[in-house]
């Protein structure tokens, strides 16, 4: 029985791995433009509001009771589905930014510009006029901040006219079902 010799196997010509993954200067996500304190913090206002709007959406979701229920019920969930979005939306930009998103509920609740919603069940009447004045506010923060957005970062202005679009049609379409024509 003859065996035959086998050659070693022949080591890859790449460097060896150093412990723990190495990017290329060329891989490196974490360089180009930062963001400055200023526009971060005007990101992070857009941001606790839009958090608190969906968890006030949320709040009204369970506890809508009346007339028209059901319709009130569903337009709920959109504004709660596209605040959820946004704020995901202003968040992963503040990161592609560098800059740290804090949407801790104390953070929130400490910063946010919307007042406090009631607690228990409200009437459908008043669920929309307590919606639409929250919609109306984190609306007032986005136009608040929109020019110095601009001016540092157009980009992230582009993210706040998508929001205002949005939040502007559901403030209108939400508000219209207690109004009577003129």
């Amino acid at each position: 029985m003859t065996t035959t010799q086998t050659k070693p196997a022949t080591r890859n010509k790449r460097r060896p791995a150093k412990s723990g993954a190495q990017l290329t200067d060329e891989q490196n996500a974490e360089r180009g433009f930062t963001a400055s304190k200023k526009l971060s913090d005007n990101l992070q206002a857009v941001l606790v509001d839009l958090l608190e709007l969906a968890i006030q959406g949320k709040q009204a979701h369970w506890n809508v009771v009346g007339k028209n229920f059901r319709d009130t019920h569903l337009q709920l969930d959109e504004i709660i589905d596209a605040a959820r979005e946004f704020s995901d939306t202003v968040a992963e930009r503040m990161r592609a930014l560098h800059a740290v998103p804090d949407g801790r509920s104390d953070t929130v609740a400490e910063t946010t510009t919307l007042p406090e919603f009631p607690h228990g069940e409200v009437l459908t009447s008043d669920v929309i006029d307590l919606v639409t004045e929250r919609l109306e506010a984190v609306i007032g923060t986005c136009r608040e901040v929109h020019d110095e957005v601009d001016d540092e970062d157009p980009t992230s202005a582009d993210i706040l006219h998508s929001i205002l679009e949005s939040l502007e049609q559901f403030a209108w379409m939400i508000s219209a079902e207690n109004r009577t024509p003129r």
